[in-house]
């Protein structure tokens, strides 16, 4: 496509645009899920988003001199200093990429990016991931057909295409999954799971949502314990963590939020959540309607009555304690109250080269229903 005019947003009205035109992008679109405008302004602004108190990132839209500078794509260009100096990597990201399938506005949008992060000395890109592997992140290269589950990607088929072809290559697939059932084997699992765990006297308890605040910040020490040594990984803030903590909280259902211990000491966790996208797929991005909580009421009666689904979205046992039985307590406990209330659902997202942990979640009935990817590119 030529005459194209690629500029970075610096106004209200710009990062409106840039929020909106996914709605040009998926309207034909039936498993796309719309997401909420409020939520989304939250997301992009620098004075409440705590990834600003650490990293950086710039907008850029991209339009169409031929078609009277019609919007034709988006992209997101991120710097998180923390992560390469844990990592010791050179890299940036790019995120919240939308285009129209055409390589010349996919190019000019990873061109500006680049140039961004060229400017700030960075070496190499990698995405798609917004701010960091802590928020929604990576391309969905299968499973097109089923709609995306809370904080998960989905984009057309050929975005991979667009990508691939200026220069990006495979850096890292993850996997979700699905449960459906409670299969005979997970009893057996249970049986050797709670000798391993009675052994090191583990408790594994509900999470007290009057103190979320200092739950959280228990979780965020499994977190960042648990993860430090996976591909991609960057530690929770203290204020990331309570910035999700306050999102989360409404959607937390004490019986999906679990955390096991050993005397004082947390040393697992699981969390689940419904998969409040059931409602968001009926409200259009918005909360009012004329003035009227129309979107707001539908998101309560689906809240309550319809929704049926759920996510398991993060779960994590320190490195000393992970034969000891206390992740598959953790994962049966959450089963236990998911599948009392009737509930099936997703575990998401696990790396490709995690062979332990997808063992486990085969042997535990699910099975493997998307597959998303990371790519990474030079930029010498």
């Amino acid at each position: 496509m030529a005459a194209l005019e690629i500029s970075q947003v610096s106004s209200a009205r710009d990062r409106d645009a840039f929020i909106k035109f996914p709605w040009r992008i998926y309207r034909n679109d039936p498993a796309w899920v719309p997401p909420l405008i409020i939520e989304r302004r939250e997301f992009l602004d620098r004075s409440k988003h705590p990834f600003y108190q650490h990293g950086d990132a710039a907008l850029f839209l991209a339009r169409s001199r031929s078609r009277g500078r019609e919007i034709v794509g988006r992209i997101m260009a991120s710097d998180d200093p923390r992560y390469n100096e844990l990592q010791q990597t050179n890299l940036g990201c790019f995120g919240l990429f939308e285009s129209i399938d055409d390589r010349d506005v996919a190019a000019a949008l990873f061109e500006a990016a680049a140039d961004w992060l060229r400017a700030r000395g960075r070496d190499e890109i990698m995405g798609p991931i917004d701010y960091s592997t802590n928020y929604m992140c990576a391309l969905l290269i299968d499973g097109f057909k089923h709609p995306p589950t809370i904080l998960t990607t989905h984009n057309p088929p050929y975005y991979a295409a667009l990508i691939e072809s200026w220069g990006f290559a495979k850096a890292k697939d993850w996997y979700a999954w699905w449960f459906s059932e409670f299969p005979a084997a997970a009893e057996r699992l249970r049986k050797i799971a709670m000798a391993r765990a009675g052994k090191l006297g583990v408790k594994i308890r509900q999470a007290n949502l009057k103190r979320i605040e200092e739950e959280s910040q228990r979780i965020r020490t499994i977190y960042n314990q648990a993860w430090e040594k996976n591909w991609g990984f960057v530690p929770f803030t203290e204020a990331e963590m309570d910035h999700m903590a306050k999102e989360m909280k409404p959607l937390i259902v004490p019986e999906a939020m679990l955390i096991a211990e050993i005397g004082d000491e947390p040393v697992g966790f699981v969390i689940g959540v419904p998969d409040i996208n059931v409602a968001l797929r009926h409200m259009n991005g918005r909360l009012t309607r004329f003035g009227l909580p129309i979107g707001l009421i539908k998101l309560l009666y689906y809240r309550l009555f319809k929704i049926r689904t759920g996510r398991l979205i993060a779960l994590g046992v320190v490195e000393k304690f992970r034969r000891a039985g206390i992740a598959e307590m953790l994962v049966l406990g959450l089963m236990d109250a998911a599948f009392k209330r009737g509930f099936t659902g997703e575990l998401s997202m696990t790396l490709e080269d995690n062979v332990m942990v997808n063992r486990f979640i085969e042997a535990m009935g699910a099975a493997r229903y998307k597959t998303y990817r990371i790519y990474n590119r030079s930029l010498d």
